[in-house]
């Protein structure tokens, strides 16, 4: 059995330096960011567009986006991955790395994204129906004070609470696990295992840069989501650097996934 990689002890200097490297990488590569950024963009623009047509197209973007989203993710890790190693960068060898991944193990991360969504959806109904009771025959949309109602209030509460632990749950389970997939030859349980590892052992970090990426990314969405062009690419940029601190693999053991450029 080969060796299990170390788990570094972070620092929130540490957060700063990934953050700082990923606007670096924004820099030396401005167009594949605005593109992979721009992939996001559209995509949250299209759920609100669709959200005032029909219901079934919603929920097939909703469901569709996240299995398709981590794609470019992933480009944009092969791009710091690139700029890492000194390797030149071209549209063939980014675009074919991440067109790889269809066959590895990035679609399943997509397809247990999807899933967690179904069932935060279904939950979130549910404690609806729990705290609303009659309530639920209100129209929402026109009649706000249901909210400031003692029940409405405790749903609010609730939803906030089950919501931030589900979300720390996902979180834990990819915050490294898709740049890993796209380095190393693993397969997609023990990517979120030492996921959750990395977390755990650096829980007050992590904490903080999950905050930082939700945050971030609700400012991206000013204005109409085009923020998202520049903050994604920082981002994602910024993850493969935090990874890349976080998990120290044995030297003997260096195996990376091998690309096409």
């Amino acid at each position: 059995m080969a060796p299990k990689p170390e788990i570094a002890t972070l620092r929130l200097a540490d957060l700063t330096d990934a953050l700082v490297q990923g606007a670096r990488d924004f820099r030396a590569a401005p167009m594949f960011g605005l593109f992979f950024g721009g992939f996001y963009a559209f995509g949250g623009l299209l759920l609100v567009l669709l959200g005032a047509g029909t219901v079934w197209w919603t929920l097939a973007i909703s469901l569709g986006f996240p299995l398709i989203a981590p794609f470019a993710a992933v480009g944009l890790y092969d791009v710091s991955r690139h700029l890492e190693k000194g390797e030149p960068l071209g549209w063939g060898s980014v675009l074919g790395n991440v067109w790889a991944e269809r066959s590895r193990q990035i679609p399943l991360i997509g397809a247990l994204i999807v899933i967690y969504f179904l069932f935060w959806t279904f939950l979130a109904h549910m404690i609806f129906a729990l705290f609303m009771g009659l309530s639920t025959m209100t129209n929402v949309q026109t009649s706000y004070e249901v909210f400031l109602t003692s029940n409405g209030l405790a749903m609010i509460a609730t939803e906030f609470a089950v919501g931030g632990v589900l979300a720390f749950l996902l979180f834990s389970l990819t915050a490294i696990s898709l740049p890993m997939l796209l380095d190393r030859e693993i397969d997609f349980v023990t990517a979120m295992i030492l996921s959750v590892r990395s977390v755990i052992g650096n829980l007050g970090v992590m904490l903080v840069w999950g905050i930082s990426v939700a945050v971030l990314s609700l400012l991206g969405m000013v204005p109409a989501f085009l923020g998202l062009c520049v903050i994604f690419p920082v981002l994602g940029h910024a993850t493969w650097h935090l990874y890349r601190r976080t998990v120290i693999w044995p030297v003997a053991q260096d195996t990376p996934h091998t690309t096409n450029g």
